[in-house]
This record gives structure tokens, C-alpha cells and sequence, in this order.
């Protein structure tokens, strides 16, 4: 039997001395963890959404407190294990969606009551993380090798690659939920004004610092400006919110143990999948694609033997921000959520994947990427998953310490 506990009172009316934090913002959550009427002190509540998260315990009368920086919907989370032993949250009531209304604060009810807590054993958490893992990976694979094509044949870092991650997304958004198209249309539109935006780049900018003979350095220092101009270009026309596309946050459908993903995740590790695949066959089997990996082994070869090497570089930048789109608008259903910067939370993540699976190897990015994505995932198991980056780039740092060139990476294209 359940008994229902309310996470009481009206916002204004929580005391100053529960615990608190987001104190500098104007909108907050706030409630009191009660059972059988006696506080519960230690329980963890954590709020997250709009790109905002923030978690506290509550004090020794129950209270808490979290503020948050806009007006929106929220995911308020009870972290079970930090329930007392023999109470429990009713089942699938630990997190609750809350939204504001016309106040600046918002109640939030949970129910409590006796039972045995279910936990998940280890290697249900493990094979749940490995499937997240893989569709993550599949997602940063597409960016990766796009950045990886680039610098095979230009010898640049793209620092804007991010920005063409985040381009992709905002198009499907635009077209998707502003103007309201079928998702489906929208996807493909805002595809091909990612192929555009790919060769508006190069034409307007890299292929005439190609001509002009600009060092390396100064072309990656073109880059980042770039990157920052594009920034908040798109922080100027959507602002600072995070949107939804159509189809985020639906139900899970259970696969296996633990395992369950959306529709739309099955959707996009198919689509990633074959596009991997696409990719792949068109490096080994067409005749730009064999150009395109001689010019990455040697451009100076390359074009002394009758390649049209300007004329591959552009293929080369209309696939990568082609591919860098599907990333950002797969990536938008992963998050989930469409905002401003979305792509430069990528970037290193990017540019770790191709570091590990070697410089300038597309299918090394590839396999550097499956790595990243999956070992991000699992980290979580052993570490906070606010800090769960930090340990794709220990890795990464350890295993260029052992293998300098990167796993696919042959050693003299190193220094």
C-alpha cells in the first residue's frame, strides 16, 4: 500500500534554511520529502532540462530547494538509493515532468511508501549503457568522419565543424517546428541546406586561403573565428532556449533485461549504420573516393598524377557538412533538445575520436568514435555522468601514450 507524500507548499512558503541551490536565479522548485510524517533528511533531488541541471539533498526538516534560469519543463528526479530502507517511490513516480505556470515557482509531488527496492544488477546497468553506448557512438561518427575526410585532404582542424553539427539541427528545427513541415521533409531539407552550407564554406572561404597560399595555422586560427561567429549567429535568430523536434520523449520500447530504446533511437543507429556503410563503399569502390584517400596519403602525388584535387576538396566539404547535419539532427533526438551551442559540446569529442583512431583515416574515426561513444556511456557506472567526458579523453591520452599513431594511424604521419 502506498502512501501519498507531498512535496508541500506553495514555493514562496519553503524556508529560507532548506537546503538550496540556483540561488541566483528567479524560478525555482522547491518541496518537502515527508513519510509517515517525519522528515527525511539526505534524499537527493535533481532538476534537468533546457539545458540546465542541478541536484540537492534535502535538509534535516525535508526541505529543498533548486532554481533554474528560465521559465520551462523540467525533469524533477528522487534518487531512490537515497531513500531510507523499506520506502519506496510508487513505481515509475521517481521523476516527474513540471512545468511552470504563471508563478515563479512550482510544487512538485512525489508518493512514498513501504516496499522492497528493486535495483538493477550490474550487468543489466552494463548492457543498457554498451546499447546507449553504440547509438552514441554511431551518432559521433558521422561528425567525426567528416572532420577526419577534411583533414585528410587539407591538413585543417576544423573548429567550425561543430557549428555545421548545430546548422543541421536548427534547419530541422526551422522547418520541422517552426514552419511545422513533416519531420520527415524537414530531415531531407535540412540535409541538403547542409550539403549548400558546406559549399558555401568552401567557395567563400577555405578554397580561396588554399589559393592564396595562407599557412595551416593561420587557416585553424580562421576557424575558430568562424566557429564563434557562427556561434552566435544562431543565438541571435533562436536564442538561448533549447527546443524539441517532433517525436522527442517517447516511450521506450523494452528489448531485452533492461534494455529499451525508442522508435526513434532504432531509427537513427539503423540510419547511422547504413550511412557508415554508405561512406565506406564509396572511399574503397568510387573513383572520388579512391582520389579523395590518395590525396589524404600524399597531395602533391596526388595531383601530379591528374587528380583534380580543388574539385575532390569541395566533394570532400559537402560531405562532411552533409554528414555533420545528420549528427546534429540524431543528436538533437539523443539529447534531447535543439540549443545554440549544441554542437561545441561535440567538438572535443570529435576531435578525441579522430585523434584516437588516427589522423586523417576516415574509417579511424570511425572506430575512434564507436570507442568514445561507448566508453562515455559505460563510464557512468563508476563516475558521475557530469563528468562521464573526462574519461574518454584519460583514455584517449593513455592510449596515445602507448600508440602515439592512433589505432588505425600509421606512424610516420606523426610529427
Amino acid at each position: 500500500m502506498f502512501g501519498a507524500i507531498t512535496l508541500t507548499s506553495v514555493m514562496s512558503a519553503v524556508p529560507a534554511h532548506a537546503d538550496e541551490v540556483g540561488e541566483e536565479y528567479d524560478f525555482y522548485f522547491a518541496g518537502n520529502v515527508k513519510y509517515d510524517d517525519k522528515p527525511l533528511e539526505g534524499v537527493n533531488i535533481t532538476v534537468d532540462g533546457n539545458g540546465y541541471k542541478a541536484d540537492v539533498d534535502t535538509d534535516a526538516d525535508g526541505k529543498w530547494k533548486i532554481g533554474v534560469p528560465e521559465k520551462g519543463t523540467y525533469k524533477v528526479t528522487l534518487d531512490e538509493e537515497t531513500l531510507p530502507k523499506g520506502v519506496i517511490v510508487a513505481e515509475g513516480g521517481s521523476t516527474i515532468e513540471a512545468e511552470f505556470g504563471l508563478t515563479q515557482s512550482k510544487s512538485v509531488n512525489f508518493f512514498l511508501g513501504e516496499g522492497v527496492r528493486v535495483t538493477v544488477s550490474f550487468w543489466d546497468q552494463l548492457a543498457e549503457r554498451l546499447v546507449n553506448g553504440l547509438n552514441f557512438g554511431l551518432m559521433l561518427a558521422l561528425a567525426a568522419i567528416g572532420a577526419s575526410l577534411v583533414f585528410g585532404t587539407t591538413g585543417l582542424s576544423n573548429f567550425a565543424h561543430a557549428e555545421m553539427v548545430t546548422f543541421g539541427a536548427i534547419m530541422a528545427l526551422v522547418f520541422g517546428v517552426f514552419l511545422q513541415w513533416p519531420i520527415w521533409l524537414a530531415i531531407i531539407i535540412a540535409l541538403a541546406l547542409s550539403a549548400a552550407f558546406g559549399f558555401a564554406l568552401d567557395a567563400g572561404i577555405w578554397r580561396p586561403l588554399r589559393r592564396k597560399g595562407v599557412g595551416i595555422v593561420q587557416v585553424m586560427i580562421v576557424s575558430i573565428g568562424l566557429s564563434l561567429a557562427l556561434r552566435y549567429v544562431f543565438l541571435y535568430f533562436i536564442g538561448g532556449g533549447t527546443f524539441q523536434l517532433p517525436g522527442s520523449g517517447e516511450e521506450n520500447i523494452k528489448l531485452f533485461g533492461t534494455v529499451s530504446l525508442s522508435v526513434t533511437d532504432m531509427i537513427s543507429m539503423a540510419v547511422s549504420v547504413v550511412v557508415l556503410l554508405g561512406v565506406a563503399w564509396w572511399l574503397i569502390k568510387t573513383k572520388t573516393g579512391k582520389a579523395t584517400r590518395a590525396i589524404s596519403d600524399n597531395p602533391s602525388l596526388a595531383a601530379a598524377s591528374g587528380i583534380d584535387v580543388d574539385r575532390v576538396v569541395r566533394i570532400v566539404w559537402i560531405l562532411a557538412a552533409t554528414l555533420a547535419g545528420l549528427s546534429g539532427i540524431l543528436w538533437a533526438y539523443f539529447r534531447p533538445g535543439i540549443k545554440w551551442d549544441m554542437g561545441a559540446q561535440l567538438l572535443l569529442l570529435i576531435f578525441a575520436a579522430i585523434t584516437l583512431g588516427g589522423l586523417g583515416t576516415a574509417f579511424g574515426a570511425m572506430v575512434g568514435a564507436l570507442i568514445i561513444g561507448i566508453l562515455v556511456e559505460v563510464s557512468t557506472l563508476w563516475i558521475p555522468s557530469d563528468i562521464k567526458y573526462v574519461g574518454a579523453l584519460v583514455v584517449l591520452i593513455a592510449v596515445l601514450l602507448v600508440r602515439p599513431q592512433g589505432i588505425l594511424g600509421r606512424r610516420e604521419r606523426i610529427g
